[in-house]
């Protein structure tokens, strides 16, 4: 299917799964960089300490939606006993300023005591999941929103391919995405179990690999790993590997993390930002959407420094050609939502939303973005009031 006729065949679609379109993603990685140096980005952005104001002002900016994420390795540091100290606030804080969250179960981070290859570390992700979908419905939350498991496709290339964090190997990434598949599968049944209408955000990149001008004859060699990005998907879907469990049920909402350097050439070299080659982003978003058709967030955006506001007004325009053109785009999320120090060097992320909190724990709006953000914000208020 050609893009013009997705066009003369479609009618402009209505977002209308969140509180808000736009939404705000904090940084809550606990993956381990080196043995026995682990990350944790709610505390490194301050976010454990500002959590009910940074609720609060996520509120302030009509942003009401966010992703944000529970920390197994400090609620299950002894084997199947559960403390929910550093989640429980979080819970009251979301439900103090009606802020809806999508909430990660693991982002690249698990308990010390897990194996991450063994079939303990699915069954105790697993009785995890239960859990605290069950302390969640204690509480009194409807309807919630889940990521089991952030970015199967890139922690697996991440920590088993190249070895960058956990589990640090090398050439076993494909054993690693089957693992993580079955871990997301088992969370789930599991949330089911106890929210037979949670929903699930799958998160991971959408990039795009090009065959270089230069390099014609690597073309199929850039199409696999281009269709690589897909395999994870495809096997919670039962597409692939039918073998892990996997189902069309289970593909619920994909969760595309895009950013400006999501753009290569085969099999490693960045595509300039105006390189003829380069596909902008609403056709990504296209053959996205004809390949699943499910709704889709654009679950992390955003760029350094003053780059960032120009990519938002970017990405919204794009968007807005999707959403035109039929494809149910539910929403686009800002990353960082609140700077951090980056992982490898302890650099600053530079002017995402929110600063870091000064001595008096107040952070600093970046007010370029905002205003972009907020301008973004009313022409989707106004599309979908005249549409």
């Amino acid at each position: 299917m050609t893009q013009q006729s997705i066009t003369e065949g479609s009618h402009r679609h209505h977002p209308h799964l969140f509180r808000s379109f736009f939404q705000g993603s904090f940084p809550c990685s606990t993956a381990c960089r080196a043995p026995g140096k682990r990350l944790d980005m709610v505390i490194s952005s301050g976010h454990d300490m500002l959590l009910n104001k940074d609720y609060a002002t996520l509120v302030e900016q009509h942003i009401l939606t966010a992703r944000d994420g529970a920390r197994w390795h400090l609620i299950e540091k002894t084997p199947d006993v559960y403390d929910w100290h550093s989640f429980l606030p979080m819970i009251e804080a979301a439900q103090r300023h009606n802020l809806q969250i999508i909430w990660e179960l693991a982002h690249f981070g698990y308990p010390d005591h897990l194996n991450i290859w063994k079939a303990e570390f699915v069954e105790h992700f697993e009785r995890f999941a239960r859990a605290m979908a069950q302390l969640m419905r204690d509480h009194g939350i409807e309807q919630p929103f889940f990521t089991p498991i952030n970015q199967i496709s890139f922690w697996s290339w991440a920590g088993a391919d190249v070895a960058w964090f956990n589990p640090h190997v090398a050439n076993r990434g494909k054993e690693l995405k089957r693992q993580l598949v079955r871990a997301s599968l088992a969370a789930i049944h599991a949330i089911r179990e106890v929210y037979p209408d949670a929903r699930f955000v799958l998160t991971d990149p959408l990039v795009q690999i090009a065959t270089h001008p230069d390099n014609p004859d690597s073309k199929p060699y850039a199409n696999a790993q281009h269709q690589a990005q897909f395999e994870a998907w495809d096997m919670l879907a039962g597409r692939l590997d039918k073998e892990l469990g996997g189902s069309e049920a289970c593909l619920d909402i994909l969760g595309l993390n895009y950013y400006p350097d999501n753009h290569w050439f085969f099999p490693d070299l960045p595509m300039e930002a105006d390189h003829p080659s380069r596909v902008p982003l609403h056709t990504l978003l296209a053959q996205c959407w004809q390949r699943y058709q499910r709704p889709m967030l654009l679950a992390e955006t955003g760029a350094e420094g003053n780059a960032g506001a120009t990519w938002l007004q970017e990405v919204s325009e794009n968007v807005s050609v999707a959403l035109e053109n039929g494809i149910a785009i539910e929403g686009v999320s800002l990353y960082p939502v609140v700077e951090y120090p980056a992982w490898a060097d302890d650099r600053r992320s530079p002017d995402p939303l929110l600063g870091l909190g000064d001595p008096n724990g107040n952070r600093t709006l970046h007010e370029g973005l905002a205003l972009v953000l907020r301008s973004q914000q009313i022409k989707y208020e106004k599309r979908d009031q005249d549409g």
